[in-house]
């Protein structure tokens, strides 16, 4: 009766395997292990670029954005600011670095949301992996996008004539600090992109946000022309530290308070919005 199935089912071309096969594929085998926190988070990352690397016109904030700022700025306010384009753009490329990849952060928080929407991240949560793998992970892949956001800005900036006193350390120095910062501010945009129902939602907060810190801010004019009140909430916001301290290090006159101040800030962004979006993400 077996042999006649089989020779049936071979001539309707349907693979019958033998008990000896099946029992090669369901022999129990070393279960393989499990991916440590760093290694998941990096996978995630990979994933992250992999979107850019599938809709490369995600990178346009980061290229075309900071180009037309830049060029706006220098050649609109330049002159009546300082006198010549040439002494501005000293004293404005490190904050125009600074105010474009602060604004691209808010990405972060889109990205999560859109994921949430599509239902990725409900699959995610089921797999056997550290749980803020894929957070973390979200937010390595943008570090990438900050670093050629800075490249792009800072080329531009030579060949209109910026010369950093402080050279290539100075340079990279710079960029590291405005990279550590934006990534510890990318964990209040994952806390948001957690929080609102929609993408728009958390746009809509983002800019509410972002537009007051970087506009209020020492970025295009120095806070001594401003309202005794307005330099009080100038002087307290933590992107003016960041701008001091970048363009400190660029001019190769390293101020450690606003170094210091920086570097706190970072860690309070993280202290602060890192739990909370872990409770968030693990009730969501």
């Amino acid at each position: 009766m077996t042999a006649t199935k089989t020779e049936s089912d071979e001539s309707q071309g349907v693979f019958a395997p033998s008990v000896e096969a099946l029992g090669v594929v369901l022999a129990p085998s070393a279960r393989p292990s499990r991916p440590n926190a760093l290694t998941a988070s990096l996978i995630f990352a990979g994933r992250a670029l992999l979107k850019i690397k599938h809709v490369p016109e995600q990178l346009f904030d980061v290229t075309a954005l900071p180009i037309i700022m830049t060029l706006m700025f220098t050649y609109l306010f330049g002159g009546a600011l300082a006198g010549d384009t040439g002494t501005y753009l000293q004293f404005f490329l490190p904050g125009v670095m600074v105010t474009s990849v602060v604004m691209i952060t808010m990405y972060t928080g889109l990205g999560l949301n859109l994921d949430i929407e599509k239902g990725v991240f409900d699959r995610i949560r089921t797999l056997p992996v550290w749980r803020p793998a894929a957070l973390v992970g979200m937010i390595f892949g943008d570090v990438l996008r900050y670093a050629v956001a800075s490249v792009v800005i800072l080329l531009l900036g030579l060949a209109l004539g910026f010369r950093p006193s402080g050279g290539v350390v100075g340079v990279l120095a710079g960029v590291g600090l405005i990279i550590a910062f934006s990534f510890a501010m990318s964990w209040a945009w994952t806390l948001i992109g957690l929080t609102m129902r929609s993408e728009k939602s958390v746009m809509s907060i983002s800019m509410l946000i972002l537009f007051p810190l970087t506009f209020l801010s020492n970025v295009y004019v120095e806070p001594s022309t401003m309202p005794g009140w307005l330099q009080a909430f100038v002087k307290a916001n933590p992107i003016t530290h960041l701008t001091s301290a970048v363009r400190s290090v660029m001019q190769g006159a390293p101020d450690g308070r606003y170094v210091a101040y920086t570097l706190a800030w970072a860690a309070g962004f993280v202290a602060v919005f890192g739990p909370l979006t872990m409770i968030k993400y693990n009730r969501k």
